[in-house]
């Protein structure tokens, strides 16, 4: 430690992302990203905007896509919140949400920056523990001293909340904020953000990251009451009033605009996700039923991090956690059917499929 640290950097334990390695013979499955690209609308939108005005500071609110996503959601831009990415959406709304007094309540397996947000501000929380299908109860959340925080479809299950158990957690939470991280709900039956207008507590977090394949662009938005909104102005414009460029605002904005796109890559996905798993359950995985672009699987003998380390050296990359419970489990994001293809030649190169069938038999 540096003698010039301060106390919040010594207690700080940052958020460890996924290996980025630039090579173009790697099979990246390890980070959630979409395989398919950005719409061509989007690539027009940011290359007409490079001939415009970059020498002028972007709208600090980026107002134009408020309105869009509003529209998209059938809500006005006043419930509509615009960050550099959800995770800067995520860290503003702890500070805007959240005290140092009163505990917040996550799921203990979740998204691993919700621990870290809350050392960092100094927000006392509790990990409520998931059932052993790794399914959660929504009870245990209700009466949050501090407010709760969950990902749905889950960030590192990929299982689904239907929005009955939604609702009964922010209607027995009336004086606390419920936030959503909806990551990944465009590849799961439906999104809470309809729900906004009946509850004022009630917070939806998006990124363009994922199903819209602008994980380059860094865009997120937050979905809720003007009054939640509001209070994440206030955060932002007291940090950094131009969080996002115009270069990510013409891209975001063409992105929300092309849903033709959309649907068309989150079927492929989730098309490709529906074949692979029983694929995998013949190979001896335990497979979660995801409902994300991303798969959450163990096997039934091998070991977990070997699997890893040999995916790695035959160029295949995915992710392992080194954490309790799920330390025998890999996260695989969904690639095209030619990525999954060859990632399915690696397993049974490293683990026979006949051998498995043999210790099954």
């Amino acid at each position: 430690m540096n003698k010039f640290w301060s106390e919040t950097v010594k207690r700080t334990e940052p958020y460890v992302p996924g290996e980025q390695l630039d090579d173009p013979d790697i099979i990246k499955l390890n980070t959630n990203e979409n395989p398919y690209g950005p719409s061509s609308q989007v690539t027009e939108a940011i290359q007409s905007e490079l001939t415009r005005k970059l020498h002028l500071y972007p709208q600090s609110n980026a107002e134009e896509l408020r309105h869009e996503i509003g529209h998209y959601y059938d809500l006005d831009k006043d419930h509509i919140f615009i960050g550099n990415g959800s995770d800067e959406v995520l860290a503003f709304s702890f500070m805007a949400f959240f005290e140092q007094h009163g505990k917040i309540r996550f799921p203990a397996i979740t998204y691993s920056f919700y621990p870290v947000y809350a050392k960092l501000f100094n927000i006392p929380y509790e990990e409520v523990p998931l059932n052993r299908d790794f399914t959660i109860s929504p009870e245990q959340f209700f009466g949050a001293e501090g407010g709760v925080i969950m990902a749905n479809p889950n960030a590192l299950t990929g299982l689904y909340l239907n929005m009955e158990a939604i609702e009964e957690i922010a209607l027995n939470n009336p004086e606390r904020v419920l936030i959503i991280d909806e990551a990944y709900i465009d590849f799961a039956p439906v999104s809470a953000a309809s729900m906004v207008k009946r509850y004022p507590n009630l917070l939806i977090v998006q990124t363009m990251s994922k199903s819209r394949s602008l994980a380059g662009l860094r865009v997120g938005f937050a979905i809720g009451d003007p009054g939640l909104i509001e209070a994440l102005m206030r955060i932002k414009d007291s940090i950094n009033s131009y969080t996002i460029d115009r270069l990510a605002i013409a891209g975001a904005t063409a992105a929300i605009k092309d849903e033709d796109y959309l649907r068309e890559t989150t079927a492929k996905i989730i098309g490709t996700r529906e074949w692979i798993i029983p694929k995998l359950k013949k190979r001896g995985f335990h497979v979660l039923p995801s409902q994300a672009n991303f798969i959450f699987i163990s096997h039934y003998k091998e070991k977990a991090e070997p699997l890893y380390q040999a995916l790695k050296q035959l160029g295949i990359l995915v992710r392992h956690f080194q954490k309790t419970d799920i330390n025998n489990y890999l996260r695989i994001t969904i690639g095209t059917d030619e990525q999954m293809a060859h990632f399915l030649r690696a397993i049974d190169h490293i683990v026979p499929t006949s051998a498995v069938l043999i210790d099954q038999g």
